[in-house]
């Protein structure tokens, strides 16, 4: 027989698990960059003598996130980095890359965001990914500086 404290406990737990359900289906929702990434080559514009990172994940890691990257540098090398911090535009170190010492990425929107490379404390790239509406496919768009500036597209495919 059930009384009235334990269809109390069974309510309180019921809500609770309710609220926890909501608030991490929210978070998860609020961040379609999660998850991982691959580079359809036949849909991007990469310049010859440019690296491309042939996958991307983007995972929440506590507060902040990580973003690793796999694929090949400018000289067809295997290259792998990874990154993490926040998306508040201050930077934080890279790792695996020797042109790139700290990143930083700015959210402008929900799929929009903006980024820049730095080495030391000069900025070497710097672009913006923004989210197919469907959160399918994802473009970016990158400048590079050097002895004249280059421009590259890369599309990804969620995997």
């Amino acid at each position: 027989m059930l009384f009235i404290g334990d269809l109390l406990k069974i309510r309180s737990l019921t809500l609770t698990v309710a609220l926890w359900l909501f608030v991490v289906t929210t978070g998860v929702a609020q961040n379609a960059n999660l998850g991982s990434w691959k580079l359809n080559e036949a849909k991007s514009k990469v310049p010859a003598g440019l690296g491309k990172n042939t996958t991307v994940v983007y995972e929440a890691v506590g507060a902040d996130y990580k973003v690793t990257t796999d694929g090949v540098d400018a000289s067809g090398q295997l290259a792998h980095t990874e990154w993490t911090g926040k998306f508040d535009a201050k930077p934080y170190p890279v790792t695996g890359d020797t042109n790139v010492t700290y990143r930083a990425y700015k959210p402008k929107n929900d799929r929009l965001l903006l980024l820049a490379n730095m080495k030391g404390d000069k900025t070497v790239s710097n672009g913006k990914i923004q989210l197919a509406k469907d959160g399918k496919s994802r473009t970016v768009e990158m400048t590079y500086f050097g002895a004249k500036k280059v421009h590259a597209t890369y599309i990804y495919d969620k995997q």
